[in-house]
């Protein structure tokens, strides 16, 4: 009963900071090593099977809270392939500009993870990289113009934010910050950016989901039990989906400041830990 409660509690904040610009994976190295939750957490970050379940988890949120925009990006997707890219409405060349947009952090995700799990799922390394977000977010709200909305969003805005997604492929830079922040310095208004920035997130989230999930086959199942898999899916998929709708809402009218500020007061908790 103890693991799945550490389990549910772990899938809340992965569901939460994975859409609220604070870093996840960052939380998910930092909260077991504070707590000492180790019987189903690897030194270097959750376990293959725990990191399968909350993936899994954060992307049925997505598919559900944007599920009649995936029906229409699915279909525009297929409709792009009759036309010339000049003649696309708005639902294809939105499919394909998340395709596009995708492609940067699969390949660099692809060639940088080994040396992501063996040098920067530390505490300090963390640490550093919400300090790193949290000046790139204020750069977004200092010098972003943000003067266009959703339906403005065109392929430098992808190649934009799909390059920089490759920034949040290290824990504590946080995809979200990162992204809706590209998005925002690119001109796009910060609802925009945030929109762009989650449903870019569902091809990322499930290659990375299926990448551990062949890991997790290889591997075989952990001894303590489908039950700590399925309190992380089960509040992984409840809390994003909660956080994407607060998190929309709030970028309508509000700035990133408040988290701006949490990051930094994490990274300065976190240096004070170890420096104690």
């Amino acid at each position: 009963m103890v693991l799945i409660l550490q389990a549910a509690v772990l899938g809340i904040v992965q569901g939460l900071t994975e859409f609220i610009p604070i870093s996840s994976s960052g939380h998910l190295v930092l909260i077991p090593k504070l707590f000492g939750w180790n019987t189903f957490v690897a030194t270097k970050g959750v376990s293959t099977a725990f990191d399968v379940a909350l993936h899994l988890g954060t992307l049925l949120a997505l598919l559900v809270f944007f599920r009649h925009e995936w029906i229409k990006l699915i279909q525009g997707f297929f409709r792009g392939f009759k036309h010339r890219p000049a003649d696309w409405d708005f639902t294809s060349r939105m499919a394909w500009l998340l395709v596009l947009a995708s492609i940067p952090a699969a390949i660099a995700g692809a060639l940088l993870n080994n040396v992501i799990e063996d040098h920067l799922r530390v505490p300090a390394a963390v640490a550093i990289c919400l300090l790193l977000g949290a000046a790139f977010m204020t750069a977004a709200e200092v010098y972003g113009k943000r003067n266009r909305g959703f339906k403005k969003i065109n392929a430098r805005d992808a190649g934009v934010v799909g390059f920089a997604q490759i920034l949040a492929l290290a824990p504590g830079v946080s995809r979200s910050g990162v992204t809706i922040s590209a998005g925002m310095l690119d001109g796009l208004d910060r609802e925009a950016a945030a929109h762009f920035a989650f449903l870019m997130a569902g091809p990322i989230i499930a290659g990375s989901g299926i990448y551990e999930a062949f890991k997790l086959a290889k591997n075989g199942f952990p001894a303590h039990g489908p039950g700590v898999f399925l309190a992380g899916f089960i509040t992984a998929a409840i809390s994003g989906f909660v956080a994407i709708g607060l998190m929309l809402k709030y970028l309508k009218s509000h700035t990133l400041l408040p988290f701006i500020i949490y990051r930094v007061a994490l990274a300065a908790l976190v240096f004070l830990i170890l420096a104690l």
